[in-house]
């Protein structure tokens, strides 16, 4: 067995080092903050069972004029953000043609399949039952034609992959969730996913469980990591700590370390806003208000609204506008109360071009292995990608998953 370096603490990395831990490595965890509070501290909290296809990039007209002209709340965008992104843009754009969507899509349903599957014993063994919810996800909507829409796709769905759902009649939906003030068009309800009141806690959870089992967590700078003899070594506070082997887990941060060894990794990011309201009444289950591109989702801090994507340079200051946006959007199908006073949260969703994560070995260097680029997905897939990680390391070759491997998807 070996020695390992997990650089990140959010819900990959600790489910990373959970699953090498399991096959009797020694690991040490190692972040700048304490687990779980980056990216995978804001997410909306759903274990999204239910998506079995990864968000492409739209590729009708209409749809991009409504984003070029500011006029959906689902993207936002600055010039800067834009063209420092456009080269992954760019390919983000080819790979979501319908003939290669379906493709990827092929491979992506295998890991989301598997995300409650995956998640389940870890929640056990950390004793975490009371933050989690199995009533499933919501998607509703206001225009019937668009409902009419969506059932078919939803039927598409179903038949290509086996995800199941309901499909709820707006005001059959109304009376089975209180919380609504009004019935909408119709409601898609995606029955297999499941929610977590506190992904955070969660992910502190995941690592308090790592801690048990003998892993060690430390704090140091990712961005100090080298190579040292056949190892590798990364500064933290307790001095420098070598390794022989080290996966980096950094979510939007991954490329800009790797850059150092010489990979060149396109990479979109997605900025997302969230916002806790005093609600005097929570939503059943959470929901997606599709014509105002905001979820809500009950949380042990109140009503979290969570937004979509704003495409910014990493150095835009924070904008919450789609936030403020959607609350006054939502506020018609839900009493969303005072907001919660809290410094403002933002966190960068970590797409990769091809819309898959990289989970595998470096091709150039011996010993450094890869898993990050989850897009909004790492809350749901950690557990996933860390188990096929660690197959990886012990030799197996995870049948059905090539196309996550970094060869061959690595510019140089």
């Amino acid at each position: 067995m070996a020695d390992f370096l997990v650089l990140g603490a959010g819900m990959v990395g600790v489910s990373t080092a959970l699953a090498l831990q399991g096959e009797g490595h020694a690991v040490t965890l190692v972040d700048r903050k304490a687990p779980g509070r980056e990216t995978s501290f804001g997410n909306a909290g759903i274990i999204q069972a239910e998506a079995a296809e990864p968000y492409a990039l739209p590729r009708d007209p209409l749809t991009l004029l409504r984003f070029a002209l500011g006029r959906s709340n689902d993207v936002t965008w600055s010039m800067g953000g834009v063209a420092e992104m456009l080269p992954a843009l760019w390919r983000y754009f080819r790979n979501s043609t319908p003939a290669r969507h379906a493709e990827i899509s092929r491979t992506y349903v295998r890991l989301t399949e598997r995300s409650t599957r995956d998640h389940a014993p870890l929640i056990a063994d950390a004793g975490l039952e009371n933050l989690m919810a199995r009533e499933g996800l919501a998607t509703l909507y206001r225009d019937a034609a668009e409902y009419g829409a969506a059932v078919a796709d939803a039927e598409r769905v179903s038949a290509s992959y086996g995800t199941r759902f309901r499909a709820v009649d707006g005001a059959d939906y109304a009376r089975e969730d209180p919380a609504l003030l009004k019935a909408p068009a119709g409601v898609i309800h995606w029955t297999d996913s499941w929610s977590c009141a506190s992904p955070g806690a969660l992910t502190e959870g995941y690592a308090a469980l790592f801690a048990r089992r003998g892993g060690r967590i430390l704090t140091g700078d990712a961005a100090s990591l080298q190579q040292a003899g056949s190892g590798w070594q990364v500064e933290t506070a307790d001095g420098a700590v070598v390794a022989e082997q080290a996966v980096i887990a950094l979510g939007p941060w991954s490329p800009r370390v790797l850059s150092r060894f010489g990979y060149r990794i396109p990479m979109i990011y997605k900025r997302g806003y969230h916002g806790h309201f005093a609600a005097p009444r929570s939503p059943l289950r959470p929901f997606l208000d599709v014509a105002n591109g905001i979820v809500a989702a009950p949380m042990t801090g109140g009503l979290r609204l969570a937004t979509g994507a704003a495409l910014v340079t990493r150095q835009s200051a924070p904008d919450p506008r789609q936030l403020d946006r959607g609350r006054e959007g939502i506020s018609d199908l839900i009493e969303v109360g005072e907001r919660i006073r809290e410094p403002q949260w933002s966190g960068a969703r970590p797409c990769l071009p091809d819309m898959l994560p990289m989970v595998g070995p470096a091709p150039r260097h011996a010993g450094l292995w890869m898993n990050f680029g989850h897009g909004h997905q790492g809350f749901t897939l950690g557990p996933t990608t860390g188990s096929l990680l660690a197959q990886m390391v012990a030799g197996e070759t995870p049948g059905g998953f090539g196309a996550l491997l970094p060869a061959g998807r690595l510019q140089r």
